[in-house]
Protein backbone atom coordinates (compact mmCIF):
# COMPACT_ATOMS: atom_id res chain seq x y z
CA UNK A 1 0.00 0.00 0.00
CA UNK A 2 1.17 3.36 -0.83
CA UNK A 3 2.00 5.50 2.29
CA UNK A 4 2.38 9.48 1.76
CA UNK A 5 3.83 9.90 4.37
CA UNK A 6 6.68 7.51 3.81
CA UNK A 7 7.73 9.24 0.61
CA UNK A 8 7.07 12.55 2.22
CA UNK A 9 9.99 11.73 4.92
CA UNK A 10 11.94 10.43 1.83
CA UNK A 11 11.83 13.55 -0.42
CA UNK A 12 12.03 16.05 3.15
CA UNK A 13 15.41 13.67 3.82
CA UNK A 14 16.88 14.48 0.29
CA UNK A 15 15.46 18.07 0.42
CA UNK A 16 17.34 18.86 3.55
CA UNK A 17 20.68 17.24 2.51
CA UNK A 18 20.92 18.63 -0.85
CA UNK A 19 24.96 18.35 -0.54
CA UNK A 20 24.78 14.93 0.08
CA UNK A 21 22.10 13.67 -2.31
CA UNK A 22 24.16 15.53 -5.07
CA UNK A 23 27.25 13.81 -4.20
CA UNK A 24 25.62 10.18 -4.18
CA UNK A 25 23.76 11.43 -7.58
CA UNK A 26 26.57 12.65 -9.34
CA UNK A 27 28.91 9.19 -8.33
CA UNK A 28 25.68 7.33 -10.37
CA UNK A 29 25.10 9.17 -13.35
CA UNK A 30 29.06 9.57 -13.96
CA UNK A 31 29.86 6.39 -13.86
CA UNK A 32 26.41 5.46 -16.23
CA UNK A 33 27.76 8.96 -18.44
CA UNK A 34 31.51 7.26 -19.11
CA UNK A 35 29.40 4.10 -19.70
CA UNK A 36 27.24 5.14 -22.52
CA UNK A 37 30.47 6.47 -23.96
CA UNK A 38 32.47 4.26 -23.73
CA UNK A 39 30.26 1.53 -25.52
CA UNK A 40 28.95 4.31 -27.58
CA UNK A 41 32.68 5.06 -29.15
CA UNK A 42 33.36 1.17 -29.50
CA UNK A 43 30.33 0.82 -31.37
CA UNK A 44 30.90 3.74 -33.46
CA UNK A 45 34.70 2.28 -34.69
CA UNK A 46 32.53 -1.35 -35.69
CA UNK A 47 30.18 0.53 -37.42
CA UNK A 48 33.45 2.15 -39.47
CA UNK A 49 34.20 -1.68 -39.98
CA UNK A 50 30.68 -2.98 -40.99
CA UNK A 51 30.69 0.01 -43.57
CA UNK A 52 34.07 -0.64 -44.91
CA UNK A 53 32.45 -3.87 -46.46
CA UNK A 54 28.81 -3.75 -45.96
CA UNK A 55 28.37 -4.07 -50.16
CA UNK A 56 31.01 -6.78 -50.11
CA UNK A 57 29.90 -10.83 -49.15
CA UNK A 58 32.17 -11.42 -46.50
CA UNK A 59 33.24 -14.58 -48.75
CA UNK A 60 34.24 -12.42 -51.78
CA UNK A 61 37.50 -13.13 -53.35
CA UNK A 62 38.73 -10.24 -55.99
CA UNK A 63 41.03 -11.46 -59.00
CA UNK A 64 43.21 -8.89 -60.76
CA UNK A 65 45.47 -8.57 -63.21
CA UNK A 66 48.64 -6.44 -63.67
CA UNK A 67 52.16 -6.66 -65.62
CA UNK A 68 54.73 -9.25 -64.74
CA UNK A 69 57.89 -8.01 -62.99
CA UNK A 70 59.63 -11.05 -63.50
CA UNK A 71 60.65 -12.76 -66.57
CA UNK A 72 59.40 -16.73 -67.13
CA UNK A 73 59.61 -19.21 -69.36
CA UNK A 74 61.33 -17.38 -72.31
CA UNK A 75 58.77 -14.21 -71.76
CA UNK A 76 60.37 -11.27 -70.96
CA UNK A 77 58.58 -9.01 -67.60
CA UNK A 78 56.62 -6.39 -68.09
CA UNK A 79 54.10 -8.55 -69.83
CA UNK A 80 50.19 -7.36 -69.70
CA UNK A 81 48.46 -9.86 -67.79
CA UNK A 82 44.98 -10.04 -69.88
CA UNK A 83 42.20 -11.82 -68.42
CA UNK A 84 39.31 -13.21 -70.89
CA UNK A 85 35.75 -15.02 -70.57
CA UNK A 86 37.83 -18.59 -71.10
CA UNK A 87 39.52 -17.90 -68.10
CA UNK A 88 36.25 -16.67 -66.28
CA UNK A 89 34.70 -20.06 -67.44
CA UNK A 90 38.40 -22.12 -66.18
CA UNK A 91 37.71 -20.85 -62.86
CA UNK A 92 33.92 -21.44 -63.24
CA UNK A 93 34.85 -25.06 -63.95
CA UNK A 94 37.57 -26.16 -61.89
CA UNK A 95 36.55 -24.81 -58.56
CA UNK A 96 32.76 -25.56 -59.19
CA UNK A 97 32.28 -27.32 -55.70
CA UNK A 98 34.46 -24.60 -54.47
CA UNK A 99 32.86 -21.18 -55.71
CA UNK A 100 29.22 -19.98 -54.82
CA UNK A 101 29.04 -16.97 -57.30
CA UNK A 102 31.61 -16.21 -59.90
CA UNK A 103 30.97 -12.72 -62.06
CA UNK A 104 33.15 -10.82 -64.57
CA UNK A 105 33.21 -7.14 -64.48
CA UNK A 106 34.38 -4.90 -67.54
CA UNK A 107 34.47 -1.03 -65.97
CA UNK A 108 33.56 1.98 -68.18
CA UNK A 109 33.08 5.39 -67.82
CA UNK A 110 30.40 7.06 -69.98
CA UNK A 111 27.95 10.16 -70.32
CA UNK A 112 24.63 8.97 -69.58
CA UNK A 113 21.38 11.19 -70.37
CA UNK A 114 17.59 11.54 -70.29
CA UNK A 115 16.38 14.20 -72.03
CA UNK A 116 17.46 17.09 -70.74
CA UNK A 117 19.31 15.74 -68.00
CA UNK A 118 22.88 14.20 -68.73
CA UNK A 119 25.74 13.51 -66.33
CA UNK A 120 29.07 11.11 -66.08
CA UNK A 121 28.63 7.60 -64.28
CA UNK A 122 31.05 4.59 -64.02
CA UNK A 123 29.41 1.32 -65.86
CA UNK A 124 30.12 -2.18 -64.64
CA UNK A 125 29.30 -4.83 -67.05
CA UNK A 126 28.80 -7.76 -65.07
CA UNK A 127 27.42 -11.36 -64.83
CA UNK A 128 24.08 -12.13 -63.19
CA UNK A 129 25.82 -13.55 -59.67
CA UNK A 130 27.60 -10.03 -59.41
CA UNK A 131 24.15 -8.89 -57.75
CA UNK A 132 25.09 -11.60 -54.66
CA UNK A 133 28.62 -10.66 -54.18
CA UNK A 134 27.65 -6.86 -53.81
CA UNK A 135 24.55 -7.46 -52.01
CA UNK A 136 22.73 -5.14 -54.42
CA UNK A 137 18.56 -4.54 -53.43
CA UNK A 138 16.68 -4.17 -56.08
CA UNK A 139 14.07 -1.47 -55.91
CA UNK A 140 12.01 -2.02 -58.95
CA UNK A 141 12.23 -4.38 -61.90
CA UNK A 142 14.96 -7.03 -61.96
CA UNK A 143 18.45 -7.74 -62.23
CA UNK A 144 20.55 -8.92 -65.33
CA UNK A 145 19.31 -12.45 -66.16
CA UNK A 146 20.92 -15.31 -68.11
CA UNK A 147 18.90 -14.26 -71.24
CA UNK A 148 20.36 -10.85 -71.75
CA UNK A 149 24.03 -12.16 -71.55
CA UNK A 150 23.34 -15.02 -74.42
CA UNK A 151 21.68 -12.30 -76.38
CA UNK A 152 24.11 -8.90 -75.79
CA UNK A 153 21.15 -7.02 -74.89
CA UNK A 154 20.85 -3.70 -74.69
CA UNK A 155 19.28 -3.36 -71.12
CA UNK A 156 20.95 -1.72 -67.85
CA UNK A 157 20.48 -1.72 -64.04
CA UNK A 158 20.68 1.81 -62.70
CA UNK A 159 21.70 2.54 -59.12
CA UNK A 160 19.00 5.00 -57.11
CA UNK A 161 20.96 8.35 -57.45
CA UNK A 162 21.33 7.71 -60.95
CA UNK A 163 17.27 7.46 -61.43
CA UNK A 164 16.96 10.82 -58.99
CA UNK A 165 19.99 12.40 -60.90
CA UNK A 166 18.24 11.85 -64.46
CA UNK A 167 14.75 11.15 -64.40
CA UNK A 168 13.76 13.66 -61.67
CA UNK A 169 10.20 12.45 -60.54
CA UNK A 170 9.59 10.02 -63.00
CA UNK A 171 10.55 6.26 -62.56
CA UNK A 172 13.66 4.94 -64.81
CA UNK A 173 12.20 1.38 -65.17
CA UNK A 174 11.00 0.62 -68.61
CA UNK A 175 12.17 4.14 -70.04
CA UNK A 176 15.61 4.05 -72.50
CA UNK A 177 18.18 6.13 -71.35
CA UNK A 178 21.33 7.19 -73.64
CA UNK A 179 24.85 5.95 -72.94
CA UNK A 180 27.24 8.12 -74.97
CA UNK A 181 25.17 8.00 -78.24
CA UNK A 182 23.58 4.80 -77.38
CA UNK A 183 20.37 3.45 -76.12
CA UNK A 184 19.91 1.26 -73.41
CA UNK A 185 16.28 0.12 -71.85
CA UNK A 186 16.13 0.92 -67.82
CA UNK A 187 14.89 -3.02 -66.25
CA UNK A 188 15.62 -2.30 -63.08
CA UNK A 189 17.01 0.41 -60.23
CA UNK A 190 18.84 -0.88 -57.23
CA UNK A 191 20.10 0.12 -53.95
CA UNK A 192 22.90 -0.41 -52.20
CA UNK A 193 24.45 -0.26 -48.80
CA UNK A 194 28.07 0.34 -49.99
CA UNK A 195 26.61 4.21 -49.86
CA UNK A 196 26.15 6.75 -52.61
CA UNK A 197 29.19 6.07 -54.49
CA UNK A 198 27.66 2.99 -55.06
CA UNK A 199 24.15 3.98 -56.05
CA UNK A 200 25.92 6.06 -58.97
CA UNK A 201 26.68 3.12 -60.53
CA UNK A 202 25.02 1.46 -63.91
CA UNK A 203 25.29 -2.76 -64.43
CA UNK A 204 25.15 -3.73 -67.94
CA UNK A 205 25.83 -7.35 -69.07
CA UNK A 206 29.41 -8.04 -70.12
CA UNK A 207 28.97 -9.78 -73.33
CA UNK A 208 27.43 -6.40 -74.08
CA UNK A 209 29.90 -4.55 -73.37
CA UNK A 210 32.81 -6.80 -74.81
CA UNK A 211 30.87 -6.15 -78.28
CA UNK A 212 29.77 -2.76 -78.05
CA UNK A 213 32.81 -1.27 -76.88
CA UNK A 214 35.96 -3.27 -77.85
CA UNK A 215 34.36 -6.58 -80.00
CA UNK A 216 36.67 -8.77 -77.72
CA UNK A 217 36.09 -11.30 -74.63
CA UNK A 218 38.33 -9.13 -72.06
CA UNK A 219 37.67 -8.95 -68.46
CA UNK A 220 39.23 -6.53 -66.17
CA UNK A 221 38.60 -8.19 -63.23
CA UNK A 222 36.91 -11.45 -62.09
CA UNK A 223 35.18 -11.63 -58.57
CA UNK A 224 33.88 -14.83 -57.08
CA UNK A 225 32.40 -16.04 -53.17
CA UNK A 226 33.55 -19.01 -52.01
CA UNK A 227 31.64 -21.99 -50.61
CA UNK A 228 30.29 -20.40 -47.20
CA UNK A 229 31.09 -23.87 -45.85
CA UNK A 230 34.63 -23.75 -45.78
CA UNK A 231 36.38 -22.29 -42.80
CA UNK A 232 38.60 -19.75 -42.44
CA UNK A 233 42.15 -22.56 -43.06
CA UNK A 234 40.18 -23.88 -46.28
CA UNK A 235 39.29 -19.99 -47.75
CA UNK A 236 42.94 -19.56 -48.01
CA UNK A 237 44.03 -22.61 -49.26
CA UNK A 238 41.21 -22.44 -52.05
CA UNK A 239 42.36 -18.80 -52.79
CA UNK A 240 46.36 -19.85 -52.36
CA UNK A 241 45.23 -22.84 -55.16
CA UNK A 242 43.70 -20.02 -57.62
CA UNK A 243 47.15 -18.05 -57.55
CA UNK A 244 49.31 -21.15 -58.26
CA UNK A 245 46.81 -22.61 -61.10
CA UNK A 246 46.43 -18.52 -62.79
CA UNK A 247 49.95 -17.96 -62.78
CA UNK A 248 50.66 -21.46 -64.20
CA UNK A 249 48.02 -20.44 -66.85
CA UNK A 250 49.38 -17.52 -67.46
CA UNK A 251 52.97 -18.69 -67.30
CA UNK A 252 53.84 -16.47 -64.80
CA UNK A 253 56.97 -17.09 -62.27
CA UNK A 254 55.85 -17.59 -58.99
CA UNK A 255 57.32 -14.83 -56.69
CA UNK A 256 55.94 -12.35 -59.19
CA UNK A 257 53.70 -10.70 -56.75
CA UNK A 258 52.33 -8.28 -59.54
CA UNK A 259 51.20 -9.81 -62.33
CA UNK A 260 48.33 -11.57 -60.62
CA UNK A 261 46.67 -10.50 -57.28
CA UNK A 262 44.38 -12.01 -55.30
CA UNK A 263 42.64 -10.51 -52.23
CA UNK A 264 40.65 -12.93 -50.33
CA UNK A 265 38.03 -10.84 -47.99
CA UNK A 266 38.39 -13.97 -45.08
CA UNK A 267 41.70 -13.05 -43.96
CA UNK A 268 40.11 -8.99 -44.32
CA UNK A 269 37.25 -10.12 -42.10
CA UNK A 270 38.76 -12.22 -39.52
CA UNK A 271 41.38 -9.07 -38.42
CA UNK A 272 38.12 -7.12 -38.42
CA UNK A 273 36.59 -9.77 -36.05
CA UNK A 274 40.09 -9.94 -33.84
CA UNK A 275 40.21 -6.00 -33.33
CA UNK A 276 36.02 -6.27 -32.65
CA UNK A 277 37.00 -8.50 -29.87
CA UNK A 278 40.11 -6.72 -28.80
CA UNK A 279 38.27 -3.81 -28.44
CA UNK A 280 34.89 -5.11 -27.33
CA UNK A 281 37.10 -6.81 -24.75
CA UNK A 282 38.57 -3.74 -23.57
CA UNK A 283 35.93 -1.88 -23.46
CA UNK A 284 34.28 -4.38 -21.21
CA UNK A 285 36.64 -4.03 -18.45
CA UNK A 286 37.04 -0.22 -18.45
CA UNK A 287 32.83 0.47 -18.45
CA UNK A 288 32.87 -2.04 -15.98
CA UNK A 289 35.56 -0.84 -14.13
CA UNK A 290 33.57 2.57 -14.66
CA UNK A 291 30.72 0.61 -12.73
CA UNK A 292 32.61 -1.16 -9.89
CA UNK A 293 34.14 2.16 -9.45
CA UNK A 294 30.41 3.37 -9.34
CA UNK A 295 30.06 1.02 -6.78
CA UNK A 296 32.24 1.63 -4.42
CA UNK A 297 31.55 5.45 -4.25
CA UNK A 298 28.02 4.52 -3.56
CA UNK A 299 28.79 2.45 -0.72
CA UNK A 300 30.99 4.79 1.24
CA UNK A 301 28.51 7.65 0.56
CA UNK A 302 25.81 4.98 1.99
CA UNK A 303 27.77 4.04 4.28
CA UNK A 304 28.44 8.22 5.53
CA UNK A 305 24.71 8.78 4.98
CA UNK A 306 23.95 5.91 8.14
CA UNK A 307 26.71 7.19 10.61
CA UNK A 308 25.36 10.80 9.94
CA UNK A 309 21.76 9.73 10.66
CA UNK A 310 22.71 7.63 13.89
CA UNK A 311 21.00 10.02 16.10
CA UNK A 312 18.19 10.48 14.18
CA UNK A 313 17.68 6.86 14.03
CA UNK A 314 17.81 6.88 17.84
CA UNK A 315 15.47 9.24 18.33
CA UNK A 316 13.26 7.23 15.85
CA UNK A 317 13.55 4.23 17.57
CA UNK A 318 12.59 5.93 21.10
CA UNK A 319 9.51 7.11 19.20
CA UNK A 320 8.45 3.62 18.54
CA UNK A 321 9.74 3.02 15.13
CA UNK A 322 10.25 -0.57 13.78
CA UNK A 323 13.71 -1.23 12.48
CA UNK A 324 12.01 -2.32 9.56
CA UNK A 325 10.81 0.85 8.77
CA UNK A 326 14.27 2.74 9.35
CA UNK A 327 15.84 0.24 6.87
CA UNK A 328 12.87 0.70 4.25
CA UNK A 329 12.97 4.84 4.38
CA UNK A 330 17.42 4.72 4.35
CA UNK A 331 16.77 1.53 1.58
CA UNK A 332 14.07 3.44 -0.52
CA UNK A 333 16.24 6.69 -0.24
CA UNK A 334 19.26 5.61 -1.80
CA UNK A 335 17.50 3.81 -4.54
CA UNK A 336 15.27 6.40 -5.52
CA UNK A 337 18.68 8.96 -5.89
CA UNK A 338 20.65 5.84 -7.65
CA UNK A 339 17.35 5.51 -10.26
CA UNK A 340 17.00 9.37 -10.90
CA UNK A 341 21.16 10.18 -11.47
CA UNK A 342 21.26 6.81 -13.16
CA UNK A 343 18.61 7.90 -15.78
CA UNK A 344 20.40 11.81 -15.69
CA UNK A 345 23.60 9.79 -16.60
CA UNK A 346 22.10 8.13 -19.05
CA UNK A 347 20.12 10.91 -21.11
CA UNK A 348 23.38 13.21 -20.53
CA UNK A 349 25.77 10.15 -22.28
CA UNK A 350 23.30 10.19 -25.36
CA UNK A 351 22.70 13.67 -25.61
CA UNK A 352 26.97 13.78 -26.15
CA UNK A 353 26.92 11.19 -28.68
CA UNK A 354 24.17 12.76 -30.62
CA UNK A 355 25.85 15.79 -30.27
CA UNK A 356 29.58 14.68 -31.70
CA UNK A 357 28.62 11.95 -33.47
CA UNK A 358 28.96 13.74 -36.70
CA UNK A 359 32.33 15.32 -35.31
CA UNK A 360 33.87 11.95 -35.07
CA UNK A 361 33.15 10.19 -38.34
CA UNK A 362 36.09 12.06 -39.09
CA UNK A 363 38.00 10.20 -36.72
CA UNK A 364 36.89 6.72 -37.80
CA UNK A 365 33.77 6.44 -35.64
CA UNK A 366 30.85 6.26 -37.80
CA UNK A 367 26.84 6.57 -35.60
CA UNK A 368 28.56 6.38 -32.14
CA UNK A 369 25.61 4.89 -30.13
CA UNK A 370 24.79 2.70 -27.28
CA UNK A 371 22.18 0.06 -26.70
CA UNK A 372 19.34 1.96 -24.54
CA UNK A 373 18.92 -1.87 -23.05
CA UNK A 374 22.89 -2.21 -22.42
CA UNK A 375 22.90 0.94 -20.42
CA UNK A 376 19.81 0.44 -18.50
CA UNK A 377 21.21 -2.86 -17.02
CA UNK A 378 23.99 -1.07 -16.30
CA UNK A 379 21.94 1.46 -14.19
CA UNK A 380 20.03 -1.14 -12.85
CA UNK A 381 23.13 -3.12 -11.54
CA UNK A 382 23.65 0.39 -10.12
CA UNK A 383 20.32 0.71 -8.40
CA UNK A 384 20.90 -2.69 -6.99
CA UNK A 385 24.22 -2.27 -5.68
CA UNK A 386 22.75 1.37 -4.14
CA UNK A 387 20.45 -0.90 -2.45
CA UNK A 388 22.85 -3.37 -1.14
CA UNK A 389 24.92 -0.46 -0.05
CA UNK A 390 22.17 1.19 1.81
CA UNK A 391 20.99 -1.96 3.26
CA UNK A 392 23.44 -3.61 5.16
CA UNK A 393 24.78 -0.17 7.18
CA UNK A 394 20.77 0.87 7.45
CA UNK A 395 20.72 -2.87 8.80
CA UNK A 396 23.16 -2.46 11.37
CA UNK A 397 22.30 1.03 12.48
CA UNK A 398 18.46 -0.71 13.22
CA UNK A 399 19.78 -2.95 15.84
CA UNK A 400 21.37 -0.24 18.17
CA UNK A 401 19.58 0.52 20.81
CA UNK A 402 18.08 4.07 21.52
CA UNK A 403 20.68 4.81 24.19
CA UNK A 404 23.82 4.28 22.36
CA UNK A 405 22.70 5.78 19.12
CA UNK A 406 21.39 9.26 20.97
CA UNK A 407 25.38 9.45 22.65
CA UNK A 408 26.41 9.10 19.25
CA UNK A 409 29.23 11.29 17.76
Amino acid sequence: MFDLDLWREIFQSINKNRTRSLLSGFTVAFAILLFAILFGIANGLKNTFKEAFGDDATNSIFINSGRTTKASKGLQAGRRIQFKNEDYDYIKETYNNKVEFITGRVYKNINASFRNEQNNYSVRAVHPDHQFLEKTKIKEGRYINQNDLNNATKVVVIGRLVEEDLFLRTSALGKYINLSGIPYKVVGVFTDDGGDNEERLIYMPITTAQQVYGNNDYIDQINLTYNPELNYDQALAFSSSLVRKLKERFLVASSDQRAIRVRNLAADSKKVNQFNLALTSIILIIGFGTLIAGIVGISNIMIFIVKERTKEIGIRKALGASPRSIVSIILIESILITAIAGYVGLLIGMGVLEVVGPKLEAYFIKDPAVSTSLVISATITLIIAGGIAGYFPAKRASKIKPIVALRDD
